[in-house]
């Protein structure tokens, strides 16, 4: 890649609940990996080498990570790749629309919860937060759902996925 960021993407799995809600299924990473630990982030990752196009490297790492096969998955289409500043990674969000009720088969070493959170509620969340990383004071934009706080490039995804959703959701 020219611009030197690293190739990522991201699956963003969208289910209607049993009244028709759609919600979107997140993961919180664990406490003790090296980046970004204890994050709120889609399922996803860097392109390996065998994934023959960024969709796969999406629906790869949601099976690793979450266990959601990927025949489950019904991609709907994709978002604006998202840079992040601090890592150099261009995502590629590709959005899939998967059936309610799934059991979730953790990564023990990636994933400490899968969060599945109504869209209307991540809608209405949406703030400005003043946060610390690295010693550095800032204010951002963030969705806080229940106590699970959403920033930086998967607030932006999820931004991107609320401006659209009527359109990409079947009635």
């Amino acid at each position: 890649d020219s611009s030197g960021q690293t190739p990522a993407a991201v699956l963003v799995p969208l289910f209607l609940s049993g009244g028709g809600d759609p919600h979107a299924v997140f993961t919180r990473r664990a406490t003790d990996l090296r980046r970004h630990a204890g994050e709120i982030s889609f399922p996803g990752g860097r392109r390996d080498p065998e994934d023959a196009a960024l969709k796969d490297t999406a629906l790869r790492e949601a099976e690793e990570e979450i266990g959601l096969p990927r025949a489950d998955v019904r991609l709907l289409g994709e978002l604006p790749p998202t840079s992040t500043f601090v890592t150099n990674y261009v995502i590629h969000p590709f959005v899939g629309l998967i059936p309610g009720g799934l059991a979730w088969r953790m990564s023990t070493t990636e994933v400490d919860a899968v969060l599945e959170l109504p869209l209307r509620a991540l809608r209405e969340s949406r703030t400005r937060t003043r946060m610390e990383r690295r010693g550095i004071s800032f204010e951002t934009d963030a969705y806080i759902v229940n106590d699970h706080l959403i920033w930086g490039a998967t607030a932006r995804i999820l931004e991107h996925l609320l401006e659209r959703v009527e359109e990409l959701l079947p009635p």
